[in-house]
C-alpha cells in the first residue's frame, strides 16, 4: 500500500483540492414553450418531450 513519505504542504493540498469545484447545472430551452428544463427530459412546464406531449399538466 502506498503511504506518503513526507507531509504534503498546505499549499499543495489547497491547490490540489482547487479543482474540485462543483459545476451549474445546464439548462436548455424547451422547443414548445421556451422555459429552461433539463437535457434529455421531459418539459416540466408544458410536458413534451421529443416533440410529443408525455405529461398531463
Amino acid at each position: 500500500m502506498a503511504v506518503p513519505k513526507r507531509k504534503m504542504s498546505r499549499s499543495n493540498t489547497r491547490s490540489r483540492r482547487a479543482n474540485w469545484k462543483a459545476t451549474a447545472v445546464s439548462t436548455v430551452a424547451c422547443p414548445q414553450c421556451k422555459s429552461p428544463k433539463l437535457p434529455h427530459t421531459a418539459c416540466s412546464v408544458c410536458g413534451t418531450y421529443n416533440g410529443r406531449q408525455v405529461l398531463e399538466v
